[in-house]
């Protein structure tokens, strides 16, 4: 087993409940932990073997572009779309940061963390 990690994605993007925010924009950081099986790909040195952290990019620069009101929203769908996309992942953890909130105080930013376990996954 092993892990990949992004850490500190920066985007900008419009979530948040007030007004102000889907009309000006906030700066984000995002930060993804994916725990998967690094056995084959450390051996091959293929990246067919691995999880392709370009692909992982991809879904939090597109999750982040569809605006939601709250940072769990968002969290979520990162989450669930990595499960989805990349079966040989166990589990996948992502943290959320909205930098310079308007919460009316000096807040350098708020953060959501959440996690999501293949096992948790219900199947119909």
């Amino acid at each position: 087993m092993g892990k990949i990690y992004l850490k500190n994605i920066r985007l900008y993007a419009f979530h948040g409940c007030m007004d102000e925010e889907k009309k000006i924009g906030s700066d984000y950081i995002v930060n993804v932990v994916v725990k998967t099986n690094l056995d084959k790909s450390s051996k091959s040195d293929q990246l067919k073997d691995t999880v392709d952290y370009v692909a992982l990019h991809a879904i939090v620069k597109e999750e982040m572009q569809q605006r939601a009101k709250l940072l769990e929203h968002v969290a979520d769908r990162i989450l669930n779309r990595i499960i989805e996309e990349h079966p040989s992942v166990q589990k996948a953890k992502v943290k959320v940061s909205k930098r310079n909130p308007p919460i009316g105080g000096n807040v350098e930013e708020v953060a959501v963390k959440r996690e999501l376990l293949r096992t948790a996954l219900k199947f119909d």
